[in-house]
């Protein structure tokens, strides 16, 4: 009944027009409205959506998922809607706090009712009292819920076009690139719904996201084996809620995300997330955020680095993320940045000193290429900083970063006389008065470039130059 249902409501494309996909599906059928029809400008009391910013929206729906991303030409996309119990309550509740009027992109990741719980409602909702929903992307794959049932309805009642949407896509979103990267078009895993999630890599300028739904072994596998380095990505956020069975690490290591996010329950009956994707993610100093103890995350780029904004301020690293509190779902406060990192491929204009309140600061040497083995000689590579400024600097929690994101805080009481130098040793050692150490396992600075910043405690960009 399912099946004969989806052919009825789904105008089968692969939006050939739109992206050159390679082999077309059952039917040529086009929808009659355009997808992108009567798009929305941005609010200008929005102002940090001014200026060519993308902004990613990952909402405390607890143990579910829902994504808004407003691009700088002012369209809307929304990945998946929350959890059938609360029918979307908690997404339209949050995109009225934030003044979205219209939806003109609803993807579906895939059917399962922690994803398209809300779908029903947010049609009926923007359709009725907003400004309506441009179109909806779905991998194709039904289910036999009555979650999903009313999402077809209100497909069917508003007369949404709906396009089954697979590997090769390019779908028409104004403003960003956005690619689909699955699932392909031959379904994997006897057509689990899962592991044929629809998969989306958004680029803005040199700064990515990818999101892969609930893909899981043969999913990640899948993109893998066809994309490798190409599924390089800023932000990624965690597979399946963070478990196990996602976010492996042939997959982090083809995308090399500087940023993760987890979105989960505090209290998940299924225990996301799972302890050994988190130890993935340490293992890689990846910062993490969890949208169960962050509350809700936004993500802004400027198409050269991202800024993270969090509604509550938590751990970050990934072995420590239980420790925050929790944050109801479904509520809402402003956001504040918490940190800024630069894009995946950006490479940021040289600056010798960067000045902080009157105080400056100055990168006089690094040494990225130690001698002999680097990892075996980790305290030959190091970063010298410099007072040049006629003020002692206080560099209690200031950081000093690397261009994948790795992180060294310096220790409470540090401070740098005027003239003064430190120098800040990758390997383990006792820490003085001229000399400081990471700790690391691994080298950190790539001997072929890399970049290297400096921020103040309050997040505060001081220094970011590359070799």
């Amino acid at each position: 009944m399912r099946a004969s249902r989806w052919g009825i409501v789904l105008v089968i494309v692969c939006l050939v027009a739109l992206a050159g996909c390679a082999a077309p599906t059952d039917s040529g059928a086009t929808p009659t409205d355009s997808p992108t029809e009567g798009a929305t400008t941005v609010d200008e009391d929005t102002a940090v959506t001014a200026n060519g910013t993308l902004e990613v929206h990952f909402i405390n729906v607890g143990q579910s998922d829902s994504i808004l991303l407003r691009t700088p030409a002012g369209e809307t996309m929304l990945i998946d809607s929350g959890d059938w119990p609360q029918e979307g309550e908690y997404v339209i509740n949050y995109l009225q706090e934030i003044g979205v009027e219209r939806i003109d992109h609803l993807v579906t990741s895939h059917a399962d009712a922690d994803h398209i719980g809300g779908h029903a409602a947010v049609i009926e909702y923007f359709e009725t009292e907003g400004e309506g929903v441009g179109a909806v992307y779905d991998p194709g794959l039904a289910s036999s819920s009555n979650t999903y049932s009313r999402y077809l309805d209100a497909v069917e009642e508003y007369d949404v076009p709906l396009y089954q949407t697979r590997e090769g896509a390019q779908m028409p979103v104004e403003g960003v690139d956005v690619s689909v990267l699955g699932p392909p078009q031959d379904l994997l895993a006897n057509d689990q719904r899962n592991e044929n999630s629809l998969v989306l890599r958004v680029t803005h300028g040199e700064t990515s996201f990818l999101f892969t739904g609930d893909a899981e072994v043969e999913g990640e596998s899948a993109l893998v084996e066809e994309y490798g380095s190409q599924l390089d990505s800023t932000v990624f956020k965690a597979g399946h809620h963070g478990s196990r069975s996602s976010s492996r690490s042939s997959l982090l290591d083809a995308v090399q995300p500087q940023v993760v996010v987890v979105t989960s329950a505090y209290d998940s009956q299924y225990g996301h997330p799972h302890e050994e994707a988190l130890q993935r993610f340490a293992s890689r100093s990846i910062p993490t955020y969890w949208t169960a103890t962050h509350g809700n995350v936004v993500v802004y780029s400027n198409g050269s680095a991202v800024s993270i904004a969090t509604q509550n301020e938590a751990p970050t690293d990934p072995t420590s993320l239980r420790s925050g509190d929790p944050v109801e779902p479904g509520t809402y406060s402003e956001a504040v940045v918490r940190e800024t990192i630069l894009g995946t491929s950006s490479v940021a204009p040289a600056t010798d000193v960067a000045t902080d309140g009157g105080n400056e600061l100055s990168l006089v040497d690094i040494n990225a290429d130690a001698e002999g083995s680097d990892n075996e000689n980790l305290n030959d590579e190091y970063v010298v900083l410099e007072n040049t400024g006629e003020s002692t600097l206080d560099l209690s929690g200031w950081e000093l970063v690397d261009e994948a994101g790795k992180t060294f805080e310096f220790p409470d009481g540090f401070t740098l006389a005027p003239g003064e130098r430190v120098t800040v040793h990758s390997g383990s050692g006792t820490d003085s008065t001229t000399d400081l150490y990471w700790g690391q396992g691994t080298a950190v600075w790539n001997n072929g470039g890399d970049t290297v910043i400096v921020r103040t405690d309050n997040g505060t960009v001081v220094i970011e130059e590359s070799y």
